[in-house]
């Protein structure tokens, strides 16, 4: 009986506590975990992360930890807290599965090998030795690459429900037991070919979503290694003492050295310095910082050393905010999953029933168990879901392929079906629209100015110095003997030359603030050296043509006002300038409440939640690691086509997916009668099976010449 729901109080205080459930596999166990938890007394809300394989679980805090796994195992889905970084990703499963699937295949090849003889007419003394051969590699075989659908669906009988994994286990082991006990007999057919050929094309889809699930938690853990991983405490007598990031407290004072990350948030009290906080503003240029500044965990320090006042440490920062933002953005795309696995969900009872009516009816009917057994085996493999399972990922596989060969990586195969559903395309400025590497105008400069120029520029790491280091290069200019060179943060660089005080500085002029550009300073004379952030050669083009596939575009940067409406009016965009991680995710989902499915494309730290919330998203090769990571696909080179060829090649894509599964459909309203009126044998199953999925297979591989 269930247990009545606890009606809380609304001054309850309630906590969140999260648990990592390993044996959450598809929406079935979502929506049980999600409508039986809430009925246990104490327990408010329930919600599962598929891809995290996480529940969240909001209940009175009388409630501990002992009492909620006891409620997940009474589902029958064991659990464990959470490790101690909360968004780190274990792939023990994926290696499991990945072995699995290597070791059936090895039987699958070896065993439909000595099939071939069966089949071409081998029998009496050579069948059988064939038949024991057969064994000999397929028992082993089901009993290893067989555990993760046998563990699952004991796990679910023995809490007296049901999933996918029932059926499949009935049908391997009875096929394999049915062929061992025609090996032990004579018979003339055994069926271990069947049995283990189901196990490799389920496992092949185990497998492919095992990586999916951990490169979509990869992402945001690349996010966090931005942080810095300790910092220099600074005691009261002054001595400085290294101390682990997750030890850090409040109030404590450190020292930021030249080069160094932040590892909490703080406010500057000493010092001034740039630092390259493009995890938060996307911006390539490095934003100076004097006392009273605020900076954030991630940035890097690019000039001299700083002194911060912490005062937002561990899971407080900004940094682990976005990650957070961007975990719990993500946790949308279940729906999608949801949506694709109702129809599975009534795979199990269907099958089972169709089974035991075979074998009951021709047990009425007179058959006999042997007879009765084989035909209802025969509906258990011919029944299986491997054409219907191939519709997506074959043609999911073969169109990754296609835009790889075009330079764009799919890194989540159902990122093709968001893909062609987007209707807009958002898309940042920096380092997406242009390619984000400040190029220098050296044309005003003569050849001992670009000397000295480059003596100074080679000194310093900061984006604009290497800009013009590499355009003074590629002219073949040789630096001067500039002396006593030395990185002023905030300023610039200065040094001394045949006397001279020479030096490269921030343009003097207020009115260059909105302008990419340095000052280089000989004695008295100054020459003002512009910089530009190209747009990128074909970004006309693909935004055209992202129109042409019905996404008008609009631009959404956290750079300034004045060079994205410089870009927004060379590309004739709407736009929106100077938007923070929190400013571009609630854009994002004001577009989705409008009823819009927008493609977000993004490079930078600070699109990581607009990556993650979009319906799809892209990000170039050049992005941050995180935002690679958050992304559904990231594509290499300085073309921005790819993104407008990604949505021509998925739409592609969806319209073979819909053949696949018409055909799906159509094989087994044909072979499922056929089955059941003892028509085919288990071994005839089999081979239909494998016929049905290589159709779907040949039909996805179409898309090898899909429009480019």
């Amino acid at each position: 009986m269930n247990a009545p729901v606890l009606h809380l109080a609304a001054e309850t205080p309630l906590v969140t506590t999260r648990l990592t459930v390993p044996g959450m596999k598809c929406a079935g166990c979502i929506g049980k975990i999600e409508r039986e938890l809430v009925k246990t007394p104490g327990i408010a809300a329930a919600r599962a992360n598929l891809s995290a394989k996480r529940v969240a679980i909001t209940h009175d805090p009388a409630l501990d930890e002992g009492a909620l796994t006891a409620a997940l195992l009474a589902l029958g889905f064991e659990s464990q807290p959470v490790a101690d970084n909360p968004l780190a990703s274990d792939d023990a499963e994926r290696k499991r599965l990945t072995r699995a699937l290597g070791v059936a295949g090895f039987g699958m090849m070896n065993i439909m090998l000595l099939s071939v003889s069966v089949w071409s007419g081998a029998d009496g003394a050579t069948r059988d030795l064939f038949h024991w051969l057969s064994a000999a590699i397929a028992l082993p075989v089901v009993a290893y690459a067989g555990r993760p659908f046998f563990a699952s669906a004991w796990m679910a009988l023995k809490h007296r429900r049901t999933n996918m994994d029932v059926p499949i286990s009935i049908g391997v082991i009875l096929a394999t037991c049915m062929s061992l006990y025609e090996t032990i007999t004579g018979g003339a057919h055994a069926f271990f070919d069947s049995a283990v050929m189901l196990l490799f094309f389920l496992l092949a889809g185990r497998a492919l979503d095992a990586e999916m699930r951990t490169r979509t938690r990869a992402g945001i853990g690349a996010l966090l290694g931005r942080m810095g991983k300790s910092a220099s405490v600074i005691a009261p007598d002054g001595s400085t003492r290294r101390m682990a990031a997750k030890d850090l407290l409040p109030g404590m004072l450190v020292l930021i050295a030249a080069g160094e990350s932040l590892a909490a948030d703080g406010e500057v009290v000493e010092g001034r310095a740039a630092l390259d906080n493009s995890m938060l503003t996307g911006e390539s240029a490095p934003e100076p910082v004097a006392p009273g500044s605020v900076v954030h965990a991630g940035a890097i320090n690019m000039g001299a050393p700083l002194r911060v006042r912490l005062t937002h440490v561990a899971e407080d920062t900004a940094l682990a905010e976005i990650a957070r933002a961007m975990d719990e953005a993500g946790q949308s795309r279940s729906t999608y999953v949801r949506i694709a696995d109702r129809a599975s969900r009534l795979y199990a009872p269907v099958v089972h029933a169709l089974a035991l009516l075979a074998f009951a009816g021709w047990m009425i009917a007179g058959a006999g168990w042997h007879a009765s057994l084989t035909i209802a085996i025969a509906v258990l493999i011919i029944t299986c879901p491997c054409a219907m399972g191939l519709a997506v990922p074959s043609a999911q596989v073969v169109a990754s392929g296609t835009l790889m060969r075009r330079g764009l990586l799919v890194k989540d195969g159902s990122a093709l079906e968001r893909l062609a559903e987007c209707d807009l395309a958002v898309l940042d400025k920096t380092g997406t629209l242009t390619l984000g590497t400040p190029r220098a105008d050296i044309a005003s400069l003569d050849p001992q100015a670009r000397s000295i120029a480059l003596a100074l520029a080679q000194t310093s790491r900061h984006p604009l110095s290497r800009g013009l280091a590499a355009a003074l290069l590629r002219e073949g200019v040789t630096p001067a003997a500039v002396e006593d060179i030395r990185e002023e943060g905030g300023t610039g660089l200065a040094g001394r030359w045949q006397g001279l005080t020479v030096a490269l500085e921030k343009p003097a002029s207020e009115g260059a603030s909105d302008a990419l550009a340095t000052t280089l300073r000989i004695g008295e004379t100054r020459k003002v050296i512009p910089f530009s952030d190209p747009l990128r050669p074909d970004a006309a083009a693909a935004i055209a043509a992202l129109a042409a596939e019905g996404l008008p575009a609009r631009i959404l940067s956290g750079d300034r006002a004045a060079p994205v409406a410089a870009i927004a009016h060379a590309l004739g965009l709407p736009s929106e300038a100077s938007a923070d991680p929190r400013a571009k995710l609630a854009a994002l989902e004001a577009l989705k409440a409008e009823g819009h499915r927008p493609l977000m494309v993004g490079d930078g730290l600070n699109d990581g939640p607009a990556l993650a919330a979009a319906h799809a998203s892209i990000a170039p090769g050049t992005a941050s690691d995180a935002s690679q990571q958050a992304a559904d696909a990231v594509f290499i080179g300085e073309p921005l086509m790819p993104v407008a060829l990604a949505v021509r090649v998925a739409k592609a894509c969806m319209r073979i997916v819909r053949q696949n599964f018409g055909f799906s459909i159509a094989y087994n309203a044909l072979a499922v009668p056929l089955a059941l009126t003892g028509q085919v044998t288990p071994l005839v199953a089999a081979i239909a099976m494998s016929v049905s999925s290589l159709v779907v297979i040949a039909n996805s591989l179409r898309l090898a010449g899909a429009p480019q």
